[in-house]
């Protein structure tokens, strides 16, 4: 394959893959690959062995930042569709100012062009949510800081959240004034899939023993291939301006759920103590003058971040991109399955 996604039978839709060496983006380049597009596979590290041998993947090493790389992405065709899945997932904030806002500020997309912006449900501000509420596309987001561009690293530094507001941030380089052919915000819940099985929004782990926080509400969960089929769909479609829509699975899951089918899937947690809720925020109420130099689940802004009770629908996800999925138990086991 050329570098303008033309091979012998002519050209075709090209698909650029950012981040195309972590979790999420080696399985957009499996989709795009499964669907019979091509794709330059933009990575830091080595390629995944599956690109070998396949003339419609394109390896590309490098740093979005790197002028050399941004000089190879201005040559692509004007149809080009970029899935940005590149950036840091830690809370460092030099590394997320830098990895995560410069690395989409470099990103030479014309006006001819799509975007599809992977974000983060953690750019909603829970704080002004109430337990039980629904989280859709019209929920409130986290505030941005007029003069953030003046100082990103401190503004992100300063966060309850520094990857929150890092993504965040993120939403607005190529935001709602982004004059393309098409640009989608897609903000996945936690993705979970083979290898990845467990996520951060269940509880903390005190030793061997498992602390579920427990409720009602449905887990913000997303598959990875949910996740990509999504991105990819994106990529081939004009967006309604800059469109933000939130990927959660079909069938999410309540934390006893999860729990028990991981259980039966995995054989763990053995040990676990579900504590409700509505107590752990009394609990860790009177920590407020100090909360700051506590782990995560004992500031009141990162538990309802994390935990509070919330139903998580994906309507608008299936109406504007199509798709479906088995039931949650299904998928968990498929999972299983292709670790063995």
């Amino acid at each position: 394959m050329r570098p303008d996604g033309a091979d012998a039978m002519g050209t075709m839709r090209l698909i650029v893959v950012t981040g195309a060496g972590g979790y999420l983006g080696r399985a957009c380049v499996a989709e795009a690959r499964r669907q019979g597009l091509f794709v330059l596979a933009l990575h830091r590290s080595r390629p995944d062995p599956a690109w070998s041998g396949d003339a419609r993947v394109q390896a590309l090493q490098g740093d979005l930042t790197d002028p050399e790389i941004h000089v190879a992405l201005q040559e692509l065709p004007n149809d080009t569709a970029f899935i940005h899945a590149a950036g840091h997932m830690g809370d460092d904030p030099k590394a997320l100012a830098l990895d995560t806002i410069s690395a989409t500020a470099f990103l030479p997309i014309r006006q001819t062009q799509r975007l599809v912006l992977i974000s983060s449900l953690a750019v909603y501000d829970t704080d002004r949510l109430s337990p039980g509420d629904t989280l859709n596309e019209a929920s409130p987001l986290l505030p941005v800081p007029v003069d953030w561009e003046m100082a990103p690293t401190e503004t992100i530094r300063s966060a309850s959240s520094p990857y929150a507001m890092a993504k965040r941030l993120q939403e607005t380089v190529h935001g709602p004034q982004a004059a393309l052919r098409a640009c989608w915000v897609l903000r996945p819940g936690a993705i979970w899939g083979p290898g990845r099985s467990w996520h951060a929004l269940q509880g903390f782990w005190a030793g061997k023993l498992h602390v579920t926080i427990g409720s009602d509400g449905a887990l913000p969960l997303a598959h990875l291939d949910n996740v990509a089929q999504a991105a990819v769909t994106a990529a081939l479609r004009d967006s309604d301006g800059c469109e933000a829509i939130n990927v959660f699975d079909d069938d999410c899951p309540t934390r006893a759920r999860f729990l028990q089918a991981h259980r039966a899937a995995y054989g763990w947690p053995r040990l676990n103590v579900t504590i409700p809720y509505t107590a752990w925020a009394a609990a860790i109420r009177p920590c407020r003058p100090f909360a700051h130099r506590l782990p995560g689940l004992f500031r009141e802004t990162t538990l309802r971040a994390r935990m509070m009770p919330i139903r998580c629908p994906n309507t608008r996800l299936r109406q504007r991109l199509g798709g479906g999925q088995p039931g949650f138990e299904t998928l968990l086991a498929d999972a299983r399955r292709a670790e063995s």
